[in-house]
């Protein structure tokens, strides 16, 4: 880097709807790689359909889809190393099971057990965070700390467009440019923030150009092909890894369900509009494109699927019949050691329990 600023207002596109692309622009991925991106964003796309029937049969919380949006959160965390850190929205389920965090876990934090929420050992996740942007300052001193360690590691924050006209998330872009801290913002936009169109958030061109104002790179990139997220999320990465600072990933997606299980799109929605973007469906453009290069068939899609629902369904059963956590649980993961103030508030509590 030369100190100058990269401002790409032309959407990087590789892989087309048709599933052709130049070969000379696709990323350095085996067969096996591609394979992987695949069965991980079909597995977003199940989890995403059993979590739905859950929460409809009142046997699970509020859940946030993220049907049309695969290509964008798995290509993008795939390119993290398992070093690098994962900072969350409330989308982003595929991305957190695939970095480690387990099934049953992950559908116990929706089903409103905060234990779900703890993640594992060694893994660099960090929690779903519901408010929105407030994460991504949480974000930025997670990679400023790693910084000043010397460690060589970046850290990757997810959010939607709404998030991008909230104050938070101009704070943690000052922060992160003024400080050069390795972080890679991966914005999701995927066209509504809730009920307010994209054209309504803001009068900027693109949401990457806003990266100009605090001194980075700010790229938008088609967010339904998986190839260019992949490579473009590669790339930031690794410059941030190498102390060339923060980029801005705006993922040009669409959100094809509700914004979450409370909400009901066809309200301020047009059908025609999500009928159109259904034919952009990243999964449907990557099977044409494995299907030219022959390592996909039908029998390959059915049983990964079959995997796919396998795998979440045991992490269905396994999370259902986790037992109750005790009411004290709410005194314990406030401080690293529970002072003495909060310890005779818990015999109070224990005592009026009994």
């Amino acid at each position: 880097m030369d100190g100058s600023v990269c401002l790409n207002f032309s959407r990087i596109q590789i892989l087309k709807e048709d599933g052709s692309c130049d070969a000379s622009l696709l990323p350095k991925l085996q067969d096996a790689d591609v394979k992987k991106l695949y069965e991980w964003m079909v597995f977003s796309k199940v989890f995403d359909e059993i979590a739905i029937k859950l929460q409809r049969e009142g046997r699970m919380g509020t859940y946030a889809p993220m049907r049309g949006e695969e290509a964008s959160i798995i290509g993008s965390a795939y390119a993290l190393k398992n070093s690098d850190w994962l900072a969350p929205s409330f989308r982003e389920n595929g991305a957190l099971i695939m970095r480690g965090h387990p099934v049953e876990k992950n559908l116990l934090y929706w089903m409103g057990d905060e234990r779900g929420a703890i993640t594992p050992n060694n893994v660099n996740n960090l929690p779903v965070s519901i408010p929105v942007a407030t994460h991504a300052l949480h974000a930025v001193g997670l990679a400023w700390g790693a910084k000043l360690k010397g460690d060589k590691v970046a850290v990757m924050a997810y959010f939607g467009d709404g998030a991008t006209s909230e104050g938070d998330f101009h704070e943690a872009l000052n922060f992160a440019g003024a400080f050069k801290a390795p972080v890679v913002f991966v914005c999701l936009n995927n066209q509504w923030a809730i009920s307010v169109p994209r054209e309504k958030q803001t009068a900027s061109k693109t949401l990457a150009q806003k990266a100009l104002a605090y001194g980075f790179d700010g790229i938008q990139v088609d967010g339904n092909d998986v190839f260019a997220v992949y490579k473009t999320a590669k790339e930031a990465l690794d410059k941030a890894r190498s102390g060339g600072g923060p980029t801005l990933i705006e993922c040009y997606t669409y959100r094809i369900g509700d914004h979450t299980t409370s909400d009901d799109a066809s309200r301020y929605r047009d059908k025609k509009e999500v009928e159109e973007w259904a034919k952009k469906d990243p999964i449907d453009r990557l099977e044409r494109y494995m299907k030219k290069k022959s390592v996909w068939n039908e029998t390959y899609r059915d049983t990964v699927r079959k995997d796919a629902e396998k795998k979440i369904l045991e992490g269905v059963k396994k999370a259902e019949s986790t037992p109750p956590q005790k009411p004290t649980a709410i005194f314990e993961h406030v401080y690293a050691e529970i002072p003495e103030t909060l310890k005779e508030q818990m015999k109070d509590f224990e005592g009026s329990e009994q």
